[in-house]
């Protein structure tokens, strides 16, 4: 049931003004007066109190003789399966177009995207730390002054300032990470990037075994390829416009972003790229993870607190 913001009666409170009138000895107008209601309504309420029925009764008319019939609803629906817009199933059947939108709205089709539900969620995780490490970037604008997403203002901005790459590695069983502010997005950065992160591993005990990537163009390339190789990691691409896949990596940028780049008025960049470790720290060490059951990557991965 869904009830008016402004009513001044719930169930609850039909419920009580009948029990004050008949069991606790209320006058009606009593009743009334201390629930800021009419009379009339109260002895509505006392009159389907009889039966405990406290809940708003429907709108919709018992008899309907103009209503569309089940046959036409039919065949609206089975068009609109064929992928037919509102307006061709009309043309088809011979109907108004306000008729076709009211069946599909009632069947729960008015939006072609409900004709095929959503392909469930497959959720993976590996066993042990350096499995499998999902590598992203993400390129953020350099900073000259406080930023609009601080002060609201997109008018007071610095133009021509270029832009900066955020790499990050994150581990998928233990969702440690590890991340770099670098100049670019090119091959030899990324290799670079990537020697560092099997280096960070390997000062706590883990060997990286597999390395999951999008299709950017520096994790396609030749020299990405052969990094790889001589780390004897084997290198994972997502399919082609599914993110989700590499999905560990997408929504730690997500939070990267959020509790670090853009949640300090930084008045530089360098001062932004000075308090990444920090608080790289607390998200190893510290920060809750909902997928560990609200327990820090530390509890899987105790090494990457040092």
């Amino acid at each position: 049931m869904r009830l008016h913001r402004n009513a001044k009666t719930t169930p609850v409170t039909r419920a009580l003004l009948v029990t004050r009138v008949r069991q606790q000895g209320w006058t009606v107008d009593a009743a009334a007066h201390g629930q800021g209601i009419s009379i009339r309504t109260a002895y509505k309420w006392l009159r389907r109190g009889r039966e405990a029925a406290f809940d708003d009764r429907p709108s919709t008319p018992h008899h309907q003789p103009r209503r569309t019939t089940t046959a036409v609803a039919a065949a609206i629906v089975a068009a609109r399966y064929e992928g037919l817009s509102a307006w061709r199933i009309a043309v088809r059947l011979q109907i108004p177009r306000s008729t076709v939108s009211a069946v599909l709205a009632r069947s729960g089709l008015n939006r072609l995207a409900r004709l095929h539900p959503s392909a469930p969620i497959q959720r993976y995780e590996r066993t042990r730390p350096g499995e499998l490490l999902h590598l992203d970037m993400k390129r953020v604008g350099r900073i000259g002054v406080v930023g609009h997403r601080i002060h609201g203002d997109r008018r007071r901005r610095v133009r021509g300032l270029g832009w900066e790459t955020i790499h990050v590695c994150v581990d998928d069983f233990s969702r440690a990470a590890y991340v770099e502010v670098l100049d670019n997005q090119h091959a030899a950065t990324t290799v670079g990037f990537l020697r560092r992160a099997v280096h960070w591993f390997a000062q706590r005990g883990v060997r990286v075994e597999r390395v999951m990537t999008d299709n950017g163009s520096a994790y396609v390339s030749h020299r990405f390829r052969d990094a790889c190789r001589r780390h004897r990691a084997r290198h994972l691409r997502t399919r082609p416009y599914r993110p989700q896949t590499n999905g560990k990596a997408e929504r730690f940028i997500q939070t990267l972003l959020r509790e670090w780049a853009y949640a300090h008025p930084y008045s530089s960049s360098w001062r932004r790229t000075r308090a990444l470790r920090p608080w790289l720290r607390y998200y190893n060490a510290e920060r809750p993870h909902a997928s560990l059951i609200y327990q820090s990557p530390a509890t899987r991965f105790p090494r990457v607190a040092q």
